[in-house]
């Protein structure tokens, strides 16, 4: 059964800047192993945006295996775009999203096989609080930032989880994977 997954990084503190992190081999890792088993993953303007710097190594590999690999795994996944003012993707395997983020995921969830990534603040914000997360993974770094955009400081009602595992990494930081507890 097709899940939808949000996937993103926080530090101790809740901050979820891209450049607070410990972007090492085995996060890297990681995400590339999540990504080759997701059948698309949805993402805002700004994080896809961000996300444009890894075709970059496509055409120029930087040695590093594990960045390598993430570079062709993020190439290879489709990617749905939601944004008001893109009108170009710029990526091959990328489309902008025709519909509403709720009409977009329900209509996937009915059409793939593979697993739903969502891999954008405002996107897990939105879907969190329309109750169509199946999965939430977090990775938690060792750091604590003292500032900047928090992770979950718009989600409208208490959300309970269900802690249904747990990965370290060589870093320190620690990928929680829970379950909403639905009633």
């Amino acid at each position: 059964m097709t899940k939808i997954i949000a996937a993103f990084n926080m530090t101790l503190d809740g901050v979820c800047d891209h450049t607070t992190g410990v972007a090492d081999e085995d996060l890297h890792k990681h995400y590339s192993e999540l990504i080759d088993n997701g059948g698309v993953i949805l993402y805002g303007r700004t994080t896809y945006q961000l996300m444009q710097f890894w075709q970059e190594l496509l055409k120029k590999p930087s040695g590093d295996k594990s960045r390598d690999d993430f570079a062709i795994s993020i190439d290879k996944i489709q990617k749905l775009i939601f944004s008001n003012t893109l009108k170009d993707t710029g990526w091959d395997t990328a489309q902008l999203a025709k519909k509403t983020l709720s009409e977009e995921v329900l209509e996937l969830k009915q059409h793939i096989e593979k697993d739903i990534l969502v891999g954008s603040r405002s996107l897990i914000i939105q879907l969190l609080n329309s109750d169509l997360i199946d999965e939430l993974q977090i990775c938690i770094h060792p750091v604590i930032e003292g500032k900047g955009l928090l992770l979950f400081d718009q989600i409208k009602n208490r959300i309970m989880l269900k802690l249904i595992k747990t990965k370290l990494l060589s870093s320190g930081a620690t990928v929680f994977y829970y379950e909403p507890i639905r009633q």
